[in-house]
């Protein structure tokens, strides 16, 4: 009862909050979600993969179509005009009120993925989880200003974590399913739990002994898949619906380069160019910029190897390695958590064509393993504030700009007071920022503080309307400095794992 009550506490409060940014600004994410509602509610199934009387084409696996549909239903009767596929770009307050409020009941599954994976939790440790999974000021910022659906897939992929801390591989097997047929950029994590679960599952090394055990996970996944493409594929149209899904053409980065190792490979590309160029080589300018600031297809490089998508998907694989010999080798449920937050870690650095909202992907599980240990505290807190700190260039409008800081200040303070009741305070030494990140992350952190005054005051200032994009391009690289530090951060805690992961987990304790 007291673990429903907290729950239902602090998603009340968020939803209050939630409802309350209904008003701001709205994303281009905001038309896509409204014409596929529409899309899905007015064509046939045949035609929802090929329809192109919009340029928000649907490119989301079948499952996130069929939920698209579902909302139809209440949208029609809301408002007719919603669900109307010819009514591009409408924005009456009724579609507005109602997409926002959709979000805000979809975060119900995030509700029920966070009470699973966290019940097994002391009472202190899973409020700390909630807030910082429910009132996450990154999620926020994306779901419900710009507009996205990403709280209740973060749901489904934290109840299938939950399930599989239980013991339960089968149902959790199925949920990760679902959520691949709903979003198809989880997949990342795909090597993990297939590893995982034929080790811990079907027993790997005596596989053939127990045949039978790995026939019916296949079978069960084979059956998820049935069932959301099976309709495309009795109308012949697999090969479109994963030309949708996959559009390589898109080039390795967006027009805001996600804060990954790319950002840091093209800035060591321009400097490369720019240095050869003033020695006299005849160093090609690409014909479009990486900050030129339009979506769509990226420049070559002008030095470096050009990448493919082939070598993107290699480097991720190759990242991963390591998590996938741990999950061969010690297939313990309890490193579930942290393995499939690094293998998403992996997919972000590396990845092709990665947008910046896809930090969440890792930010929201490794909220769960936040409570273990001061390092642990000490690694979130940190990766949490640049994270949400490189989404903040989606809301460029003065009117949000105080909405984004004060959800991260907030926020921060909450984290910071919290921390040391659940996880020891650091010893010898008073509740503050330098005591409990340390001098290297507090000075980064610092760092960002340095970045956004720039941006805000001396770069209008002192360059005026010169170079525009410089301040992304800041944003992105310094970002991405934290980033593949949070990826190197983890992918040492795997290798060498401390007594945290080893000994007496706080997830094995009693409530």
């Amino acid at each position: 009862m007291v673990m429903a009550g907290d729950l239902a506490w602090f998603w009340g409060v968020a939803a209050c909050v939630k409802i309350l940014l209904a008003p701001a600004y709205r994303s281009t994410d905001f038309e896509v979600h409204r014409h596929w509602l529409a899309l899905t509610s007015s064509l046939p199934i045949s035609q929802w993969y090929t329809d192109t009387s919009s340029q928000w084409t649907l490119d989301y696996p079948p499952l996130f179509a069929y939920f698209e549909l579902l909302l139809s239903i209440p949208a029609s009767i809301v408002d007719p005009a919603i669900a109307d596929v010819a009514n591009l770009n409408y924005n009456a307050q009724s579609v507005v009120v109602f997409q926002r409020i959709s979000v805000v009941f979809a975060d119900l599954l995030l509700l029920i993925g966070v009470g699973l994976i966290s019940r097994r939790f002391t009472v202190l440790q899973r409020r700390i989880i909630y807030l910082l999974i429910l009132w996450s000021p990154a999620l926020i910022i994306v779901d419900h200003i710009h507009f996205q659906y990403n709280g209740f897939l973060l749901g489904i992929l934290l109840l299938s974590l939950g399930l599989i801390l239980e013991g339960r591989d089968v149902c959790g097997g199925i949920v990760f399913a679902v959520l691949i047929c709903f979003k198809h950029l989880f997949a990342v994590a795909a090597p993990v739990y297939f590893v995982y679960l034929l080790r811990h599952y079907c027993n790997g090394h005596g596989l053939w002994r127990n045949s039978g055990r790995f026939l019916k996970m296949g079978a069960v996944v084979s059956g998820v898949a049935a069932v959301s493409f099976g309709p495309f594929f009795y109308h012949g149209q697999m090969k479109q619906v994963f030309h949708r899904l996959f559009p390589f053409g898109r080039g390795i980065c967006h027009a805001y380069w996600a804060p990954n190792f790319w950002a840091l490979y093209i800035m060591l590309d321009k400097f490369i160019a720019s240095f050869l160029r003033k020695l006299g080589y005849p160093i090609m300018v690409p014909s479009a910029s990486f900050t030129s600031g339009l979506v769509g297809l990226s420049s070559p490089f002008a030095v470096l190897p050009q990448v493919t998508p082939a070598i993107s998907l290699a480097l991720v694989l190759l990242a991963m390695s390591p998590c996938l010999v741990k999950a061969w080798r010690t297939p313990e449920p309890r490193l579930m958590l942290r393995w499939v937050s690094y293998a998403y870690t992996c997919g972000f650095i590396f990845g092709w064509h990665v947008h910046e909202k896809a930090s969440l992907h890792f930010l929201i599980p490794l909220a769960v393993t936040a409570v273990n240990s001061m390092e642990d505290a000490r690694h979130y807190f940190f990766l949490a504030t640049v994270s949400c700190y490189s989404i903040f260039p989606l809301l460029f409008g003065p009117a949000e700009y105080p909405v984004k800081l004060l959800l991260l200040a907030v926020h921060s303070i909450l984290v910071l007071w919290s921390f040391p009741m659940v996880v020891g305070r650091v010893k010898g030494e008073a509740l503050s920022v330098y005591a409990i990140l340390g001098k290297a992350r507090s000075c980064f952190l610092m760092g960002l503080a340095g970045l956004e005054i720039w941006n805000q005051l001396l770069h209008p200032l002192i360059l005026g309307p010169r170079l525009p994009f410089l301040p992304l391009m800041l944003v992105s690289v310094y970002c991405a400095v934290g980033m593949v530090y949070s990826w190197a951060w983890q992918l040492r805690r795997i290798l060498l794992p401390t007594d945290a992961d080893s000994g007496t987990h706080a997830a094995d304790m009693a409530c």
